[in-house]
């Protein structure tokens, strides 16, 4: 089957792609110029599309970082006499294409692409406020029922029904609306605020509601977890006593706000069907209560906690179960992997515990090994089909590392499309080597030692090879790599590209800062950093994971064991305490995860490979990249995506380490889901502040299977 071909079956390049698509035909033109402000080109399924056609894209937002591109990928080929296609994407109106350089305009083509072209009777801001993977389901909509011109709150109803499945005038009661916020927060479901905005004055005129914290838990997960978490004990009481005829004390009668806020039918099907997956996954925590072992034996069990080894057991299969029906396809969008990359964190941190280390938990561990080949492989596959498509998403909702600090800048600066205000000073925390399991142990000892905090979390992918010098510098850079190919095996460079990003946006030197090498007690060091009086944004490097990573001999069990001592010792903690004390907002990142590998052999390779890593290796020759490959025949010859056409990687096999045979270590620089995919999150403290941009798990899956 030739690409073509491959296209047309595929159904992400149905509906409105198609008529952008068409515009792409390899061969008419070397050089595309196109005008797209509301970035279509942009969009995974779009890029993907124009990759298989055989054009290579460009974003236009940067005069010299394209310029550097420019010259040295395409124009110096052209030169050559090679032929390639390029597409040159301008955030802005077609009346802009004008401005590009002379010698663009000399020599291409000028494309146009616009949502009000593909969606012409609906309300265009309320069409541009949602996330281009929404827009499948908006074009079907249309197209089916062909709605006349709609004004703003037409349009807003009917993208409500047609693309959420959100009917206001059909919630009517509890369960309804449960139903609606379980489908939505569980799945990281991203709605615009002025979508939310509706709901919530529908619900209202309605006068349906009136006791719910509709305000807050519509639009914020943290905040909807956090509702129904304080329902459940409630509902268990009454639970108790309806199916046991147990006599429980009511808890409602323990303070007056309990007895305000509303009961939930946690028992509706519709709802229920979700609970299982809550509490598995640690949206929800188990209680304690009085009639647990009777409770342990209906549909609740798993939000009641009943001994420590039945609670342990319990959770350990309810996740395998879960996880073995939920394994992203080749064929997912990069949300499902990052959605699903939590749970499969949650089962990794199960996995290190001493009970299934032992003897006891054989069976666990053998199932464990299965389910992880399946995993590898099908990530690896989904990776070598659509990692190359991630780079150039925008920044808007960040899906890679280097798309952190133009996101940052959207909320230190404030932008038009965002209803957030600006803020007032920006913390970014990266945690060096923080693998998304290790986060989790992190977090819960936070949670332990500070109650006020609050984690909005979510995923983002690293850069391969997931290495320091590579990934964190991307962080900090908020370019791919191919723009810093000077410092590519260094990390000496990262303050001064971390500042010339803030520069460029419109900051002060005086305004910008960049700390390293922390994790050990250096919070006078730090405080003096921040006691700077213009000081907006910082940059944190704290290391200490990756230090313990590098000596570590005891496998993931001991990276758990030493990352919760670490953490016990409260550096982190009296970090972002005194970060939120003077005003900031704090985001915490990893620039690489770890795995625990086991040696396929050393390369005898001298001194050849310009980097000698674990579970990569990097060198400027192809020839001597494929010698070495002929040696080690499951290691994988990774694509320059992104990359400098001399900075060639090879990638161990999986599981596998370019060590002694035999010998187990914990090490990084490959793409499993541990090491490619890190935590993002902002924290802030626990009082009611609106949602953030960052939506807990950003992902497009779906119900609970």
């Amino acid at each position: 089957m030739n690409s073509s071909e491959s296209i047309r079956v595929d159904p992400w390049f149905n509906s409105w792609r198609a008529e952008i698509l068409k515009e792409f035909t390899a061969g008419v033109a070397r050089l595309t110029l196109a005008a797209d402000p509301d970035g279509l080109l942009l969009e995974e399924g779009v890029l993907e599309g124009i990759r298989e056609r055989g054009f290579e894209l460009i974003p236009f937002e940067d005069h010299v970082a394209f310029r550097y591109a420019y010259e040295s990928k395409f124009r110096s080929r052209w030169d050559r006499g090679e032929e390639t296609d390029l597409v040159v994407v301008l955030r802005s109106p077609s009346s802009d294409l004008d401005a590009l350089p002379y010698d663009l305009l000399q020599a291409g083509r000028k494309l146009s692409f616009n949502l009000g072209d593909l969606f012409p009777n609906l309300s265009y801001p309320v069409v541009a406020a949602l996330d281009r993977s929404c827009l499948d389901a908006l074009f079907d909509a249309q197209a089916k029922h062909a709605p006349g011109q709609l004004g703003d709150n037409a349009t807003k109803d009917f993208v409500l029904r047609h693309v959420f499945e959100i009917a206001p005038e059909l919630i009517k009661q509890p369960s309804d609306l449960l139903r609606v916020l379980l489908r939505r927060h569980y799945s990281g479901q991203r709605i615009p605020d002025m979508l939310d905005e509706r709901l919530i004055q529908v619900l209202r005129q309605n006068g349906l509601f009136e006791d719910w914290p509709l305000e807050a838990i519509i639009p914020d997960a943290e905040a909807f977890f956090a509702f129904l978490q304080e329902r459940w004990p409630v509902f268990l009481d009454r639970f108790a006593a309806e199916v046991l005829g147990a006599k429980c004390e009511m808890r409602e009668a323990e303070t007056h706000h309990a007895l305000r806020t509303p009961h939930l039918p946690f028992d509706h099907p519709d709802v229920r069907v979700y609970i299982d997956n809550l509490f598995l996954e640690g949206l929800l925590q188990p209680v304690p209560h009085e009639q647990s072992q009777a409770l342990a034996k209906t549909w609740v069990a798993y939000g009641i906690q009943v001994s420590a080894t039945e609670d342990r057991r319990r959770r350990m299969e309810g996740l395998l179960d879960s996880i073995e029906k939920t394994i992203p396809t080749v064929g997912a969008r990069h949300g499902e992997w990052l959605h699903f990359a939590y749970r499969w964190a949650q089962l990794k941190v199960l996995s290190t515990e001493d009970w299934v280390l032992s003897g006891e938990g054989e069976g666990y561990r053998q199932r464990i090994e299965g389910i992880t080949c399946l995993v590898d492989s099908r990530f690896q596959e989904w990776v070598l089909q659509h990692y190359a498509s991630l780079i150039n998403l925008p920044a808007t909702n960040p899906v890679m590392l280097h798309h952190l600090p133009r996101f940052f800048a959207h909320s230190l600066l404030g932008t038009q499309s965002s209803s957030r205000p600006p803020a007032g000073k920006l913390a970014f925390l990266m945690v060096d080597g923080l693998a998304l399991d290790q986060w989790i142990a992190l977090r819960d000892v936070l949670k332990e030692q500070d109650s006020s905090m609050l984690f909005r979390e979510n995923a983002v992918f690293a850069w391969i090879p997931t290495i320091t010098s590579v990934s964190r510098q991307a962080a900090f850079a908020g370019k791919p790599p191919i723009y810093f190919p000077a410092s590519i095996h260094t990390t000496d460079k990262e303050p001064a590209l971390w500042t010339q990003f803030w520069v460029d946006q419109g900051l002060t030197l005086h305004e910008v800062a960049y700390g390293k090498g922390l994790g050990d007690g250096d919070m006078d060091e730090v405080s003096e950093l921040l006691s700077r009086p213009k000081l907006r944004v910082v940059g944190l490097v704290i290391d200490k994971v990756d230090r313990i990573m590098h000596g570590m001999e005891l496998g993931s069990a001991g990276m758990h064991n030493q990352v919760r001592q670490w953490a016990r010792q409260g550096f982190m903690r009296d970090l972002i305490r005194l970060l939120h004390n003077r005003g900031f907002e704090v985001y915490l990142a990893s620039d690489h995860g770890n795995i625990e590998a086991t040696g396929a052999g050393r390369p005898a390779e001298g001194a050849i490979a310009d980097l000698r890593g674990e579970r990569v290796r990097v060198y400027s020759d192809p020839r001597l990249r494929a010698k070495i490959k002929a040696r080690f025949p499951q290691s994988l010859e990774w694509p320059s995506v992104g990359l400098p056409d001399d900075y060639l990687v090879l990638i161990a096999p999986n599981r596998a380490a370019f060590v002694r045979k035999g010998k187990t270590l914990v090490g990084h620089g490959g793409i499993s889901v541990e090491e490619l995919i890190v935590p993002l999150v902002q924290i802030e403290r626990a009082s009611p502040r609106p949602a953030s941009n960052v939506s807990r798990r950003n992902s497009s899956g779906g119900d609970p299977s």
